[in-house]
């Protein structure tokens, strides 16, 4: 095996390491150290592949985003059901990302900026998904455009509360619920 792909290897060993990191202790609470010490390297060792915890932390972003990319304007409204389902398998996924989202509203954040931008692709796609299914009004009156932040608030919102206390908030029933009030038949 040549270095570039051990290195390649390595990296995506360090990510991985990161993103349990962070999710047990937040982005604030990780530290280089730590990740390090999961995957058998000291801090400086680390530092060779990311030289910063925010250029990790950046590597962890894109990586989930790879996984888990926004919604396509070609997607169905029920698609959006299987996503929450989807996620309701990935505790420690949607519990890092969680955590990163809400240590990103603070000003110095090094996520913000990340998590700003992928919101406004976010809304603009899932305008586009309500767009394609109703057209340019729900049947509630409103436009795709005004539904599409209260339909990624559900969804974001399921999540907390699925986290929290995830035998009592029954994260895809509720999704599920919450799409036939905008009128979608859901079996």
């Amino acid at each position: 095996m040549n270095a570039r792909v051990r290195s390649g290897e390595r990296r995506a060993e360090i990510v991985g390491a990161a993103l349990e990191v962070i999710a047990e202790r937040g982005y604030r609470g990780a530290s280089l150290a730590a990740v390090a010490e999961r995957v058998g390297l000291t801090q400086q060792g680390l530092l060779h592949y990311f030289p910063t915890k925010d250029a990790l932390l950046v590597a962890v972003l894109q990586d989930r985003d790879r996984w888990d990319a926004v919604p396509d304007p070609r997607w169905r409204v029920d698609l959006l059901a299987s996503l929450v389902e989807y996620n309701a398998m990935r505790p420690a996924i949607i519990q890092t990302f969680s955590a990163l989202l809400g240590e990103s509203v603070t000003e110095d954040h090094p996520a913000r900026g990340y998590f700003t931008e992928r919101y406004a692709r976010v809304r603009e796609s899932m305008a586009a998904v309500l767009r394609a299914e109703y057209g340019d009004s729900l049947p509630n009156g409103l436009t795709p455009e005004r539904t599409a932040p209260l339909l990624v608030a559900v969804m974001d919102g399921l999540q907390y509360q699925w986290l929290l206390d995830p035998e009592s908030v029954d994260m895809p029933g509720a999704f599920r619920d919450f799409l036939r009030l905008l009128g979608e038949p859901v079996d």
